[in-house]
């Protein structure tokens, strides 16, 4: 039986190079290669045992070399961006070449721009979005913990960052996300808001500026931030409450955030602020090794009473988080375990798959608390 040809657009990228190595442990052989630097492909071909990957020139803002990139996929998985400006210009191209395909960012433009084209579940074809660290596991792993001793679940505080660099992808899409990203044209999410009575309410939360907390080391900033995503969150679990914090533990890149809205609101170049924030992560890094936490904490019942069960996980990377999504996604669509049509990753991929490959893989650590503590202890034994 022909083994099925993946496509990995960006595979010199941090995330690319990454979801290279864990479609290999996934036991994927014989990718295509694609990116602007051959020499660089070169090299990541180079790493795998077997040597049989393909190089391809490609570059998303060239139709002519994307499709001759796609041509010939079974599936595409893309680490390239910016996510808001090509929106779904990979996706589409690989439906073009009937391709499926992942994409570990994309979300809500994606998502309408290519239902808008017509549904890819008419043709047989399967689009996932979002298949990354955030969004993505951002919302796999509450889903997770939803199950993990509790029988009923009321609230979610969930606390994300870390201390790494800012690929250009990240800086330019976090620039785009202040006026874009989310539906309908609006901004990816809403600094300050959060869910109260199952609904998004504006200016519920304040920001911390220094401060701690017991799953970051040092002192860090928590800014409150409702996405779409965390919203969706909200109304599959059946939340009242919902507090999201995106943490910054880097004083530089700190100084930098509070200044963005309105250095962009006086016309200043985003190209130049993005180049502005990859200096100041590099700054904040300096001498000191990369991490990444995700901390969730979620409130309901177990037998009848009130109950809370904790997630924390510790990564050395937030790109190899998103590398391991992207990878376990396309893996899914292989198996015919992800059915037609365009999705956002969170909603098909199984939690306790992607939770047992974190662990298996090395990953990440994840340690569960409270009431997921005692249920993870027995599906462990019981696996």
């Amino acid at each position: 039986m022909t083994k099925p040809v993946i496509g990995v657009l960006g595979a010199s990228g941090a995330v690319g190079r990454a979801a290279v190595r864990e479609l290999r442990a996934l036991g994927h052989t014989g990718l295509r290669l694609g990116g602007r630097t051959v020499s660089t492909l070169r090299a990541v071909a180079e790493e795998g045992p077997a040597g049989h990957d393909e190089t391809v020139w490609a570059d998303a803002d060239a139709p002519d070399g994307l499709r001759a990139f796609t041509e010939g996929c079974d599936i595409v998985l893309n680490c390239v961006g910016p996510t808001y400006r090509l929106r779904a210009t990979v996706a589409s191209a690989a439906l073009a070449a009937a391709a499926h395909c992942v994409d570990v960012a994309g979300d809500d433009p994606a998502a309408e721009d290519l239902r808008a084209a017509g549904d890819p579940a008419r043709d047989g074809r399967t689009v996932v979005l979002s298949a990354g660290a955030l969004p993505g596991l951002s919302s796999l792993l509450p889903r997770w913990l939803a199950g993990q001793g509790l029988d009923g679940t009321s609230a979610l505080t969930a606390h994300c960052g870390g201390l790494e660099t800012c690929s250009p992808t990240v800086a330019h899409d976090l620039m785009l996300s202040l006026t874009s990203g989310g539906a309908d044209g609006a901004a990816y999410g809403e600094a300050l808001a959060a869910v109260r009575g199952g609904r998004r309410v504006p200016r519920a939360l304040r920001t911390a500026e220094d401060t701690e907390h017991r799953s970051f080391p040092g002192r860090v900033a928590l800014q409150p931030y409702l996405s779409q995503e965390s919203e969706r969150l909200a109304t599959v679990l059946g939340l009242d409450r919902l507090d999201w914090y995106n943490v910054h533990p880097g004083p530089a890149v700190r100084a930098l955030l509070n200044q963005l809205p309105g250095r962009l609101a006086a016309g200043d170049d985003p190209a130049e602020l993005a180049g502005r924030l990859i200096l100041a992560a590099d700054l904040d890094l300096a001498g000191r090794k990369p991490w990444y936490v995700m901390d969730f904490e979620l409130s309901g019942t177990a037998s009848g009473r009130p109950a809370t069960a904790g997630l924390t996980l510790r990564a050395a990377s937030s790109y190899r988080l998103t590398a391991a999504v992207g990878a376990l996604a396309v893996d899914a669509v292989l198996r015919a375990g992800v059915p037609a049509g365009v999705h956002f990753a969170c909603d098909v991929l199984d939690p306790e798959a992607v939770v047992r490959h974190l662990r298996e893989g090395n990953v990440a650590d994840l340690r569960p608390t409270g009431a997921a503590a005692g249920a993870d202890r027995v599906e462990e034994g019981v696996l």
